[in-house]
């Protein structure tokens, strides 16, 4: 039986418009108040799925590798090595216990937690397997300049060729398939396109991480989309199709950025949201780790 549970290692704070795009301030504002500075307060939450042979992480949060002007300008909370201390304060994990992380997409907030820092290149789970989407990373290297801010190809790209030399980097290829499997516990994924080319989804048959697709339950309308995307248009037809896989399936969504609620499970009627369910997090700032909350406790 698969275990979960959300972890919240750190905090930071992006931009308001930069996170709802054509969506006017009066109305964004109404759901997540922002700073003097016009930037709103964001979880970096991880998920940690155990089962009987594995754990296993999905993402690895922001990290401590960018100094303190980049901290500063990213009002960046957290502990030294936060997630680290979150693994082991609270289930006494090391980082050698970790068997295997799944990487939605390599934007700095969700693979900071890979290395030390981006001179000495040292890994911090030394015998993890990497599960990656070979596309995106080939992607990774070569952005755009508008987004090429968002991917530190200096800081990863030597841990993942470390990996990949080991033999610890699987490769997925396409658009939807499995991840991994541990004696009958399967995750599988699907991938979106509009944040970032072919940033991976992992879900089994109770939840599926919504990663930057919906990064927190604000922008569960599907024209509520984030000025960071790539393709703003084509992350409407992301959402619609994932939404209608999502209410068939009866999944409960993760959010990974949202300081408030950690899921939601959703109705659709085909063009938006029909009904909402939202699960609240306790929201007690910069804890290393929330709770194993018990509605996640419940789907042991």
């Amino acid at each position: 039986m698969k275990k979960y549970f959300v972890l919240h290692p750190a905090t930071f704070k992006l931009d308001g418009g930069a996170m709802f795009g054509i969506i006017p301030k009066p109305l964004w504002e109404k759901k997540i108040p922002s700073d003097e500075l016009n930037r709103i307060h964001l979880s970096l939450r991880v998920m940690l799925i155990q089962t009987k042979n594995k754990n296993i992480l999905v993402d690895t949060g922001i990290g401590d590798y960018h100094g303190d002007k980049f901290d500063d300008r990213f009002a960046v909370k957290g502990e030294k090595h936060p997630l680290l201390l979150v693994l082991k304060k609270n289930f006494n994990l090391l980082a050698e216990d970790i068997s295997d992380i799944i990487i939605t997409h390599l934007h700095f907030d969700h693979v900071g937690g890979l290395g030390e820092d981006e001179n000495n290149h040292q890994e911090i789970f030394p015998k993890a397997k990497l599960h990656i989407h070979k596309k995106h990373y080939e992607y990774s290297l070569n952005p755009t300049v508008r987004d090429s801010g968002s991917f530190h190809s200096q800081f990863f790209k030597p841990l993942i060729e470390k990996a990949d030399s080991e033999g610890r980097v699987i490769w997925h290829h396409e658009d939807q398939g499995v991840v991994l499997e541990d004696e009958g516990e399967k995750i599988s994924y699907r991938v979106s396109f509009g944040h970032t080319p072919y940033l991976l989804h992992p879900y089994d048959d109770k939840f599926i991480y919504m990663a930057d697709l919906v990064p927190t339950s604000s922008h569960l309308s599907i024209p509520w989309v984030m000025g960071y995307d790539i393709s703003p248009g084509q992350t409407t037809k992301d959402k619609m199709a994932f939404y209608e896989f999502i209410a068939n399936q009866k999944l409960t969504m993760i959010f990974e950025h949202d300081m408030k609620y950690w899921g939601a499970r959703i109705q659709f009627d085909g063009n938006d949201v029909k009904s909402i369910e939202l699960e609240k997090a306790n929201n007690q700032e910069f804890q290393a780790i929330l709770q194993a909350w018990p509605a996640l406790q419940s789907h042991q």
